[in-house]
């Protein structure tokens, strides 16, 4: 097997994880000795052993003049683990292969530079960009220090997301709902308004063909506090709550919600911005969006999407009066229109799902 090939299975095994590492980046390695692996291993939940000691572990005796391919560069603090650039030096490996350097400014290339100083040869960039993809959010989360937001739309041919008496159900075909229950199993919070939990009443829970999931925190943009007390959404039995509102919410409602266990946080609703630095402060860092047109333009408008997923199917509803994915007052010129790049089509049964990352004024594609 090659280089390559022992770089592709590393970030095979980080993947599975997805969804259970939050707030670290998704990690593989995989331990090769006179082409044979003799360990392998990923991260698998934040706290607990890295990657490489898993695949250290494995090994053994095996690991000296070893070769380790790892998905991202060995860390070089002590956070809630030890170092594992120290780890990688001890047990005297003869080289490290690494995907991609860690882009927190406590590792940074100390960890690479440390694993050289005591004599042991590193390649970085061995299937750099799938790396990169792979660790989207962290590398965001690193970066702006604010969620990595995705917003999933469903909508028709026609570009409804509803008819024009506001039924929704269903747009797409189980296909499309199992792929959609498989995104929210790997994100940590699921955003709507309050507008969709008034039409809706939905769950906003996981629910995988197989039986369980992660549930993500509900978050309920509700400036003046009108949510039904009989919403599904506020039974914090099966997952967390939010409600974001404003300051001159019902102080009596919002203390019997407090009391049912859902958490109520004071922002303004509608600057996007705002909430987003509210929820990463409170731990959130890979944010799910299925809001109803009125979120949905609020993110578009503030440009703060960083991942859009539309499912469409092929139906036609017509009526002027049936909302768009979209809403608020959009942009005034076509040549305005935010663009987006690296486009994926997948297909789930009849319905397909464009992926893409927007592109806004400034950037470069």
């Amino acid at each position: 097997m090659t280089d390559v090939q022992y770089m592709q299975m590393a970030l095979d095994l980080a993947a599975q994880a997805k969804g259970q590492t939050n707030p670290n980046p998704l990690v593989g390695a995989v331990l090769v000795k006179d082409g044979r692996i003799v360990g392998f291993g990923a991260h698998l939940k934040a706290g607990e052993p890295h990657a490489e000691v898993h695949a250290f572990r494995m090994a053994g005796e095996h690991a000296e003049g070893a070769t380790l391919y790892v998905t991202l560069e060995p860390c070089s603090h002590h956070g809630k683990t030890p170092p594992c650039a120290d780890l990688v030096i001890s047990s005297k490996v003869k080289k490290v292969v690494v995907a991609m350097t860690d882009p927190n400014p406590l590792v940074a290339g100390n960890g690479i530079n440390r694993i050289r100083a005591h004599g042991i040869e590193v390649e970085v960039g061995v299937l750099e960009s799938q790396a990169v993809a792979l660790n989207e959010r962290f590398l965001h989360n690193m970066r702006t220090s604010r969620p990595f937001v995705v917003i999933k739309t469903a909508m028709t041919l026609d570009g409804k997301i509803a008819a024009h008496t506001g039924d929704s159900r269903w747009i797409t075909g189980p296909d499309a709902r199992v792929a959609v229950h498989q995104l929210r199993n790997e994100v940590d919070g699921i955003l709507v308004g309050i507008g969709t939990v008034r039409a809706d009443d939905p769950e906003l829970t996981t629910r995988m063909p197989e039986g369980g999931g992660k549930h993500p925190t509900r978050i309920i943009l509700d400036s003046s506090l009108q949510i039904e007390e009989t919403a599904k959404v506020l039974d914090t039995s099966i997952a967390p709550t939010w409600i974001i509102t404003s300051g001159g919410a019902d102080a009596e409602k919002s203390a019997r919600l407090r009391a049912r266990g859902v958490q109520i946080l004071k922002s303004a609703p509608h600057d996007v911005a705002a909430v987003l630095d509210l929820l990463y402060a409170n731990g959130i860092t890979h944010l799910l969006v299925e809001g109803g047109a009125t979120v949905n333009g609020a993110f578009l408008q503030a440009g703060l999407i960083d991942k859009v997923m539309a499912f469409i199917a092929p139906k036609l509803i017509g009526g002027a009066g049936a909302p768009t994915p979209y809403a608020g007052a959009g942009f005034e010129k076509m040549s305005q229109a935010v663009t987006l790049r690296d486009i994926s089509v997948t297909t789930y049964g009849d319905d397909i799902c464009i992926t893409g990352y927007p592109v806004y004024e400034g950037e470069q594609q």
